[in-house]
């Protein structure tokens, strides 16, 4: 059953960048940082001028330089694969597409299907605290979230999951054996957010339909595919 009143809050969609964004380490734009969600290298037969319209006014200029570099095409906007080409994990693998979408998706305010400057902001600064989360509860900086350690994140976010619960999250976006083989290296960055994001997403929808909070709903067809085709 769910709990109310997390510990360690989960970072929440920003609707201004301005005022809390802090540029990344400094790192010639286009090159991948050692760290996560950091824009990956490009080849080297994309030019990065600035795009001709310029930065927005007030645009932070670091984060401007790192938009033009993810913007390979020059059209103003990120796709998702642009976006997917740029994020890195702390493995230096890039981000699971459906990890991207999702980040798109929470992003794309106006619904083009890309992501500008400003909902690139946004998105910036959202990695970066999900950044800060993963390195709090990756106790042993194994660079990947183990069982515990997610048991750990979800109940100081306010989410107590019963054990087959965790078994089944941490099965679900447990990042693939590298090379085909061994057993899985835990939950990258990338799933970690995608996981923490989905647990959130049903839990509140669960928590919309619970009126009476005495944790049982009864539920149509409908309303439980609604529920289930929300998440991430």
């Amino acid at each position: 059953m769910y709990s109310q009143g997390p510990a360690y809050a989960a970072p929440a969609r920003h609707s201004s960048h301005r005022s809390s964004y802090q540029p990344p380490p400094s790192n010639p734009p286009g090159y991948a940082q050692s760290s996560y969600g950091a824009p990956a290298r490009h080849s080297s037969r994309h030019s990065y001028q600035q795009a001709p319209s310029g930065p927005p006014s007030g645009a932070d200029p670091q984060l401007w330089q790192w938009f033009t570099a993810v913007d390979v095409d020059r059209s103003g906007s990120i796709t998702a694969n642009e976006l997917q080409s740029a994020l890195l994990n702390g493995n230096w693998t890039k981000f699971d597409l459906d990890t991207v979408k999702m980040l798109m998706a929470i992003f794309d305010v106006d619904r083009s299907g890309t992501i500008n400057y400003t909902e690139f902001a946004g998105l910036w600064k959202y990695i970066a605290d999900w950044q800060n989360v993963f390195r709090h509860f990756d106790r042993d900086r194994s660079g990947s979230i183990d069982g515990h350690e997610l048991a750990d994140a979800l109940a100081n976010f306010g989410y107590r999951l019963t054990p087959p619960l965790l078994t089944l999250v941490e099965q679900k976006y447990a990042s693939a054996p590298t090379e085909g083989y061994g057993p899985p290296p835990g939950i990258t960055f990338d799933r970690f957010v995608r996981a923490c994001v989905a647990v959130k997403t049903m839990t509140e929808a669960f928590q919309r339909a619970d009126t009476d909070r005495d944790g049982w709903v009864q539920l149509n067809y409908e309303q439980f595919m609604s529920m289930s085709l929300s998440c991430p």
